[in-house]
């Protein structure tokens, strides 16, 4: 499903020349749920903006799909990203004037499905997530975990073979965070892909594969319990 060799991301200023992603070699199979840690600034976010086509490399090649996204301009990768990919954010990222629907609903939008078929898959949505009874409430009506259920719903709704959560829990307690986590698990055991950026190395353990980054490069990696240099 996905495939990056020998991925380079370079961040200049006039000043200074920053190595973001250092020779990145990393594959991704369909339903697999691989886990991101690593320090701050080793690259993390670079990587699953790189991953979800919001950035590009400078170099190497990357593969979402069995096609070549390499040097793809923003208006190509945006039509790759709709319906392929969904994102959750550590800053939930909800638009503070939608009700809880209409939050969930603007994937649909994009995707030009038919009202009647939107309500159905936002009410679907939300009915799994459990927040259908805040479905008519604002983002600043609800409690950090509900917002976070909420951008979940949003990340789903259109059925994307592929969710990119950036610190899903950062901004939650340990029982919303928990929560959350096992919100991700049940997604991935009815077949999506997912792929996580934590500091936590309790939720990392939720995923089939840990991978660790350090300088931009991928260091070790933890399979099934095994690890791997």
């Amino acid at each position: 499903m996905i495939t990056m060799t020998n991925l380079n991301k370079i961040y200049r200023t006039e000043e200074i020349e920053t190595l973001a992603l250092n020779g990145i070699n990393f594959q991704v199979k369909e339903g697999e749920f691989v886990s991101i840690m690593g320090p701050s600034g080793c690259g993390k976010s670079t990587l699953l903006n790189v991953l979800g086509l919001i950035d590009t490399a400078n170099d190497g090649e990357y593969q979402f799909l069995e096609q070549n996204v390499t040097g793809l301009n923003e208006r190509q990768r945006a039509n790759i990203r709709k319906g392929n990919i969904g994102f959750v954010f550590q800053s939930f990222n909800l638009i503070d004037e939608l009700t809880v629907f209409e939050n969930v609903e603007l994937p649909l939008l994009y995707l030009k499905v038919s009202a009647s078929d939107r309500k159905k898959k936002v009410n679907d949505v939300l009915e799994r997530m459990e927040i259908m009874h805040r479905k008519n409430h604002f983002p600043q009506q609800l409690s950090g975990g509900q917002q976070q259920r909420v951008a979940v719903a949003r990340a789903v709704v259109a059925s994307p073979k592929v969710i990119l959560a950036d610190e899903p829990t950062g901004n939650l307690d340990s029982k919303n965070g928990d929560e959350v986590m096992n919100i991700l698990t049940q997604l991935n055991e009815a077949g999506a892909t997912i792929i996580m950026v934590t500091h936590s190395p309790t939720y990392a353990e939720y995923g089939n594969r840990t991978v660790h980054l350090f300088d931009g490069k991928i260091v070790t990696e933890n399979l099934n319990g095994q690890f791997h240099v």
